[in-house]
């Protein structure tokens, strides 16, 4: 059969997600394709996020932490998480479990095709791939097909990182704190570079370089920074690599193409990376669910603008105004931000999760006249992007 009543493009952290929540939402009677490229092998990512449980994915967590530390040369901070923990999840694991559970559910069919097209058509969705072609109520798609339209008045910063899982012959981690943070390597003018380190014994941890600037390094940068804070903050001149992970995440406040008639994008293709942090699995999670609560109610699941993610659009903006434009300094900001604030507080308004007093609060712990300078500034774009699309419109209607 070529026709599904929905269609899931792209079996990654975002696919697989929803698929999952379809069928928790009691779905099952629905007919589902689940169409990917290949099957999915290996560690090919490692998702971590906060919360106070893991949800249903607890019993594939690798690794959990209580307490969190944020270094520099003008902070060294640990600070506990409690209520909330902070969790490992590797991606190998993640899929093998999604193996033996879609096994279970007859209703969803894995397909490996290239997906090349995706278009909508009044109450239908078509995918095209290398080996035809289906249709479907409702596609969701994670592929990458179009990057988000940036506009002047918008702001666009990269995440990239290098990850070392790394065997270190002596003793040399704290397994009860994962580093959020550590600035104390080599600083460039414009952006932000510190080092991550989670530790899963004394022995072994993932120690990962990460920068956000406009472009990405070359390759031997992101190793000799690794190389430099193995040997002056660890004294490590030897140990193993046991895996390795890169990876590139958008910060931006450029707009996704997160619908288009019956086509619903997800993931990082639908705008679901945090922009100002790049944290994603958990957004990805609360958006799986949304669009199986909408479908189960019989109701649109093309996604809707709130108060308080345009609130929330806001914030990520000026902060990637004072980044991008080096109003201050990536390691002032965020020693500030989790110095000043308690880290519940902090963590809520990440997660999009806080109330206008918390969010106040939070926004008087920061630097305010750089802050304050980056809000006019966010505001004046936004106006000359507003007055841009109105004078397009009137053109239109002539």
């Amino acid at each position: 059969m070529r026709e599904f009543d929905y269609i899931i493009c792209g079996a990654g952290a975002a696919g697989l997600s929803l698929a999952y929540y379809l069928v928790q939402a009691g779905l099952t009677d629905k007919r589902i394709l689940l169409l990917d490229r290949s099957p999915k092998q290996g560690s090919d990512r490692t998702w971590c996020f906060w919360g106070l449980s893991a949800g249903p994915f607890e019993a594939l967590v690798r690794h959990r932490w209580e307490q969190i530390g944020i270094y520099g040369e003008r902070c060294a901070l640990r600070l506990s998480l409690h209520p909330y923990r902070y969790y490992m999840l590797r991606a190998a694991d993640f899929y093998s479990f999604m193996d033996h559970w879609l096994a279970q559910h007859p209703n969803i069919v894995r397909c490996y095709e290239e997906v090349t097209s995706l278009a909508t058509q009044d109450d239908w969705a078509w995918v095209h791939t290398t080996a035809g072609s289906y249709g479907a109520e409702w596609v969701f798609n994670s592929i990458p097909f179009a990057s988000p339209v940036v506009e002047p008045s918008h702001h666009y910063l990269l995440q990239h990182f290098l990850g070392w899982f790394i065997r270190a012959p002596q003793p040399c981690f704290d397994p009860q704190v994962a580093t959020l943070m550590d600035f104390r390597v080599a600083q460039a003018p414009n952006g932000v570079r510190f080092v991550y380190v989670l530790p899963l014994d004394p022995r072994t941890a993932l120690v990962e370089y990460t920068v956000f600037s406009a472009s990405l390094l070359p390759r031997e940068a992101y190793e000799q920074a690794l190389r430099a804070y193995l040997s002056q903050q660890l004294a490590l001149s030897t140990f193993e690599v046991e895996h390795e992970e890169f990876g590139v995440i958008p910060m931006t406040d450029a707009l996704f193409p997160r619908s288009e008639g019956r086509v619903i994008s997800i993931g990082i293709a639908g705008g679901d990376a945090k922009p100002s942090t790049g944290y994603t699995f958990q957004r990805i999670q609360r958006r799986a669910q949304r669009i199986a609560h909408a479908l189960r109610c019989g109701e649109s699941p093309s996604p809707l603008r709130t108060c308080r993610a345009t609130r929330h659009s806001f914030y990520d903006s000026v902060l990637l105004n004072v980044l991008q434009l080096g109003r201050r300094g990536g390691e002032r900001v965020f020693c500030e931000l989790f110095a000043r604030s308690p880290v519940v507080r902090l963590l809520r308004f990440l997660d999009e999760d806080s109330s206008l007093l918390e969010e106040l609060q939070v926004m008087s712990s920061v630097h305010l006249p750089s802050f304050l300078a980056a809000a006019l500034d966010v505001l004046r774009r936004r106006l000359r992007l507003w007055i841009a699309q109105q004078r397009c419109e009137e053109r239109r209607g002539r």
